[in-house]
């Protein structure tokens, strides 16, 4: 009997199926072995992957310390070798093309600076040691020992910081206060902001007019504390010793709507989670904005405070156009002597004074700048 019939005749019994034709069969076949399947819910099967044995002494092979034979070395073949110049190549023409770009846009800003800025500075500063614009002689420090013992430099310099100092801090702090209040649900706030708004869009030569029709020594505010009480004086108040505060208070009309838009537009950017979460553990309004609002608020009362003294140095135009080329004593700033050194032609100290003035100013934005970075880092820490 051949292997055939073998297989035919133990498929007939059923104990080999599935034998392919010669091949050899085990004359002694296993017995399938019978497994009691048990049946389990999902969550028992869920419950027994969570509880299931964790093996021991296993480290992870983030704690596992490297060894130089756990680094791969890659054979340096000519196919990688070409790979690696590829992508290098490729690398470069991205940072070319990149680089390309970048200068493309910069270029016309960058010669703008240059041509209207940095190239009359160095001009500035060269005419400076001259004795005449028409006359190139070296003359050293001449020109700036004029410019810091004249009476006139001295007295505009002081008024100047002194109406700095005052109200540049004050544009700050009334304007953050006001934004404050228009943040919460002040009653008639849209009408108190579009009152603030309005100067901004008023032209200088019409402010002017205004603060001309109020105080000037028939104006308006004689006028009514006249009516008030019959022994009030009438004052020139632009020739008087409260010549500086009238100023001041157009430069704050000028600028505290500016300066309120950039504080509403800061207070709205704090996320709200932070200052419900701080109300929810107890935190009052002020300590939730000395602790909380400060801080995000800090790189906006930074800018108002460059924009506000940059402002003040260009209150020049409203001055002339209200007192002209001299004005009363506290009203004499910077700019009346730039103004008239120009139209005396004494250009040689003009330069001198304008190079003292971007000194003084480099210091003042540089000590800004020096605030701002410890306050920040504080912060962060």
């Amino acid at each position: 009997m051949d292997n055939r019939t073998n297989i035919e005749h133990l498929g007939e019994k059923g104990e080999v199926t599935g034998v392919r034709p010669g091949s050899e069969v085990s004359h002694h076949p296993e017995k399938p072995q019978t497994r009691n399947v048990v049946v389990r819910s999902e969550e028992e099967r869920e419950e027994a992957i969570i509880n299931r044995p964790k093996p021991k002494n296993v480290t992870p092979l983030a704690s596992q310390k490297l060894t130089p034979k756990d680094i791969p070395v890659f054979e340096d073949t000519p196919e990688r070798k070409a790979k690696l110049e590829l992508r290098r190549k490729r690398h470069i023409k991205r940072r070319i093309r990149d680089w390309g770009i970048f200068t493309g846009y910069l270029t016309p800003s960058f010669a703008g600076v240059l041509v209207f800025f940095f190239l009359p500075l160095l001009l500035l500063l060269k005419t400076s040691f001259q004795k005449s614009p028409t006359n190139s002689d070296f003359v050293g420090l001449r020109n700036y020992v004029r410019v810091l013992t004249n009476d006139a430099f001295i007295d505009a310099s002081v008024n100047t910081l002194t109406f700095a100092l005052i109200s540049v801090p004050l544009a700050v702090v009334l304007a953050l206060f006001i934004a404050l209040l228009l943040n919460t649900g002040l009653p008639g706030k849209s009408l108190f902001r579009s009152f603030l708004l309005n100067p901004m869009m008023v032209p200088v030569a019409s402010v002017v007019l205004i603060w001309q029709v109020f105080f000037s020594y028939n104006g308006v505010i004689n006028g009514i504390a006249a009516q008030i009480s019959e022994a009030a004086v009438k004052i020139d108040w632009l020739k008087s010793s409260y010549a500086q505060v009238v100023i001041m208070l157009l430069f704050l009309w000028k600028n505290l709507g500016y300066n309120m838009v950039l504080f509403l537009a800061a207070l709205n950017s704090i996320p709200h989670e932070i200052l419900e979460s701080a109300a929810m553990d107890g935190a009052g309004p002020v300590k939730r904005f000395f602790k909380i609002k400060l801080h995000y608020l800090s790189p906006t009362i930074f800018f108002v405070g460059i924009m506000s003294l940059i402002n003040s140095f260009k209150i020049f135009r409203e001055v002339y156009l209200l007192t002209g080329d001299y004005p009363y004593d506290n009203l004499y700033m910077l700019q009346h002597f730039m103004n008239n050194s120009f139209t005396h032609l004494d250009y040689s100290k003009l330069s001198a004074g304008a190079i003292v003035m971007c000194i003084v100013m480099i210091i003042i934005v540089g000590g800004l700048f020096f605030a701002e970075s410890k306050f920040d880092s504080d912060v962060e820490e």
